[in-house]
């Protein structure tokens, strides 16, 4: 192999690493925590779901992705704790092919989540329930796909906006498989959509441990390769 060849090489991979995370991850190393491609029906329990009954059938392992297809609202937890700097990695898709909770809205996430009362995986998957936990959140098509925002749940009902975009560059396209990132390091959570950095926060007090939630309302979402990383 020649000093050319090898020069390519180098420069793809480098450009593959900037596609997926942004520049500023270049140099970390990684050790995988967690990989689930719901390959099979038991990888749910990995997974605590949070729902109302009416969803129990419709949010399910099936064809090679977890489908959370809801009337209400749902979040599907990882069930161990996060601690420290990771890199959370997932493919998601909103659905759009006429179904009665087909939806381009709510494509939502929680991590470094932490529950004051000590009651997390007890709730029925109304939003209004999480208003009392510590995490970190970004919805990307919120309010029927108007808003795309970043917040800091301080645990005591205060739900602060770190972040916020309107513009279609920001908002859903229906039945497009997004890559997303979601990066801590230290005190900074960062967030990336198909390598493109939405969201950038540091916090002056981090939350440094909590569980990871893939949240959603009325919709049919599909979740698939989802990789979990311990960072230095």
């Amino acid at each position: 192999m020649n000093r050319g060849t090898i020069y390519l090489i180098v420069l793809v991979l480098a450009t593959q690493q900037i596609t997926a995370f942004g520049q500023d991850s270049l140099g970390f190393k990684k050790t995988l925590l967690f990989a689930d491609d719901f390959s099979d029906t038991t990888t749910h329990k990995n997974w605590a779901l949070e729902l109302g009954g009416e969803d129990q059938k419709t949010c399910v392992v099936k064809n090679g992705y977890l489908e959370l297809n809801t009337v209400g609202g749902v979040t599907a937890w990882y069930k161990k704790e996060l601690q420290g700097n990771v890199l959370i990695e997932f493919d998601r898709t909103v659905v759009m092919e006429g179904g009665p909770n087909d939806r381009l809205s709510d494509l939502n996430q929680f991590w470094m989540a932490t529950d004051p009362t000590g009651k997390l995986f007890t709730r029925k998957g109304d939003f209004k329930e999480y208003d009392s936990l510590r995490l970190y959140y970004v919805g990307i098509g919120g309010n029927y796909n108007t808003t795309t925002r970043m917040r800091r749940y301080d645990g005591n009902g205060k739900l602060e906006i770190v972040g916020e975009f309107k513009d279609s560059g920001h908002l859903l396209q229906p039945n497009k498989t997004y890559h997303i990132a979601i990066l801590v390091r230290d005190d900074v959570s960062s967030f990336y959509v198909d390598g493109r950095r939405f969201f950038s926060y540091r916090d002056t007090k981090p939350f440094t441990h909590g569980w990871f939630g893939i949240r959603s309302t009325k919709s049919r979402q599909r979740i698939d390769r989802v990789r979990i990383w311990q960072i230095e």
